[in-house]
């Protein structure tokens, strides 16, 4: 079991942005790395990585991304559109008083970190990415792609699209709920091979939490730190970070001026051998020559799940560390 990383030095603050606040902690001196999280998650996801980099000399900030924690929650589910979370990544880089950052991001916050470095490369000039890999825009209407998957079953994506659907399964019992999420897609709690797979529900009156794993939590997660997302998400709900998944027609229909566009900034990628992001998305991995000609390296970390930088902190932290050492100025 990993040891609480220390809170020393944490420091927290708001500032303001598109979004109306975005709630933000930082810690160390030196060149900014912006931390991006994923759902359903926070800022506190990045808690073992701000010591290490501020360790290094870097400065760490790890941002609550609009909808979660203590950032602007608006009400419309358009304002969380990739091209709003882009300028509100920008306005936290200037209202730091810096020209430019490093992004890194987890999940959902991998799409975000690259759609930054991607639209603003005067801004990003370099990013990281965890367990999802850069898959240029483009292609079919993610909708219709979605729907197609499964077969009998439905894709959780297409469940978490439609507007409180997935609120009334997760919110009654929101402990229950994110304690079976994360083990589901943990290396070492998930369902073993041939059982039901849980990014898939029964079409008819199915919930994802029916094929969620009992029992312990995964390895990484404490009672107290599973306490932080459930304090946070009881107090915000669910819909700002649901919000994501039902933008994703209108950030294919927004992002079309850059359909097939490579990120040419330095970039680093890091997947779990157990996530289904590395596995599904392999012909994306594959494709980096192209698609990030800037590439240092791409690591899959064997035995691991989806919580990459929680699953696997210290070996995350070297590689990061390592990587931002390379990179010039």
């Amino acid at each position: 079991m990993h040891r609480p990383a220390p809170s020393a030095d944490l420091r927290h603050r708001t500032i303001e942005a598109p979004a109306g606040r975005l709630h933000l902690v930082e810690q160390g001196t030196g060149p900014l790395v912006l931390l991006v999280h994923g759902f359903p998650e926070s800022w506190y996801s990045w808690r073992r990585q701000l010591p290490a980099l501020a360790a290094a000399g870097y400065r760490a900030v790890a941002l609550d991304v609009r909808g979660y924690g203590r950032s602007s929650k608006p009400a419309e589910s358009a304002a969380y559109r990739m091209l709003d979370l882009v300028e509100d990544n920008v306005a936290l880089v200037r209202a730091l008083g810096e020209e430019s950052a490093v992004v890194v991001g987890h999940d959902w916050g991998s799409n975000i970190a690259a759609a930054s470095a991607l639209l603003h490369p005067e801004v990003f000039r370099a990013v990281g990415l965890l367990s999802v890999p850069y898959a240029p825009p483009g292609g079919p209407r993610p909708s219709e792609v979605f729907a197609r998957m499964g077969g009998d079953e439905e894709f959780y994506v297409s469940y978490f699209q439609e507007p409180g659907r997935a609120e009334a399964e997760m919110e009654p019992d929101l402990r229950g709920w994110l304690a079976g999420f994360y083990a589901a897609l943990s290396g070492d709690t998930m369902p073993a091979q041939g059982e039901p797979d849980p990014h898939f529900v029964t079409r008819t009156g199915g919930r994802l939490r029916d094929r969620f794993p009992g029992g312990e939590l995964p390895a990484w997660l404490t009672e107290d730190e599973l306490d932080v997302y459930v304090g946070e998400f009881e107090r915000t709900g669910m819909t700002g970070a649901l919000n994501r998944y039902r933008n994703m027609d209108r950030d294919w229909e927004d992002l079309a001026p850059y359909n097939g566009a490579p990120i040419k900034q330095p970039s680093l990628f890091v997947g779990g051998a157990l996530d289904a992001s590395t596995t599904w998305m392999a012909e994306a991995i594959d494709a980096f020559p192209t698609t990030l000609p800037g590439l240092a390296a791409a690591h899959i970390l064997e035995g691991c799940g989806h919580w990459i930088q929680q699953e696997r902190p210290e070996e995350v932290n070297r590689l990061l560390t390592t990587w931002l050492g390379s990179l010039q100025g």
